[in-house]
């Protein structure tokens, strides 16, 4: 039995100070695991592997529900809880950059005809005045949403 299994067991029977023991002996290659997760991220991914090592470890180390059965098994849930990480960090990401937090605002009335003419200007601009073959073309391009 290795040492990070025994003190997985430990952990399961309520020792909290097994929780500081486990860290530094696995530190290592947790890193690595979040190196590898993060090298097949697209670029531009803002979470570091530390960021990324401590958030799945607090997940892992803070879950008593968790019942262990040896080190492979701490490993991939690691593997797993840092999956779980980068695709929630993702979607928070994805959601902030097309404005899932905006409050939607109706239009008055003046506004939605200035659009409707400006579309009209922006047709007639492409296409000439009362071009009808080329309207689903400047329905593309002279979208107002």
């Amino acid at each position: 039995m290795t040492e990070v299994t025994k003190i997985l067991q430990q952990i399961e029977q309520g020792d909290t100070a097994a929780a500081a023991e486990l860290l530094p002996l696995v530190y290592a290659e947790l890193r690595k695991l979040a190196g590898y997760r993060l090298n097949r991220e697209k670029t531009g991914q803002t979470l570091q592997a530390t960021a990324l090592v401590h958030e799945a470890y607090i997940r892992l180390v803070g879950n008593a529900e968790i019942k262990w059965d040896g080190r492979s098994h701490f490993f991939a849930a690691a593997a797993e809880a840092m999956r779980r990480i980068l695709v929630d960090h993702a979607r928070r990401r994805h959601s902030a950059k097309h404005g899932v937090d905006l409050e939607r605002q109706e239009l008055s009335e003046d506004v939605a005809i200035e659009i409707g003419e400006s579309k009209q200007r922006c047709q007639e601009s492409l296409f000439g005045p009362g071009e009808r073959a080329c309207r689903p073309v400047s329905r593309h391009l002279c979208r107002q949403s």
